[in-house]
């Protein structure tokens, strides 16, 4: 059902967006997700890193 977003699509969102919090906040929403983001990837390589550990002894 969600599986693939197209070009359409994306512009639609990225287009609400824009509208609700407008120009001057967009930069430090995208830099608050991009933040966000690493530091889930970061958790996620600890808990990988975690797990094969364990595996190992």
């Amino acid at each position: 059902m969600f599986g693939n977003i197209g070009f359409p699509e994306l512009l639609v969102i990225l287009l609400i967006v824009l509208l609700l919090f407008g120009a001057k906040r967009l930069p430090d929403i995208a830099r608050g997700l991009g933040k966000s983001l690493h530091e889930f990837k970061k958790g996620l390589k600890e808990i990988e890193t975690d797990a094969d550990d364990v595996k190992k002894s």
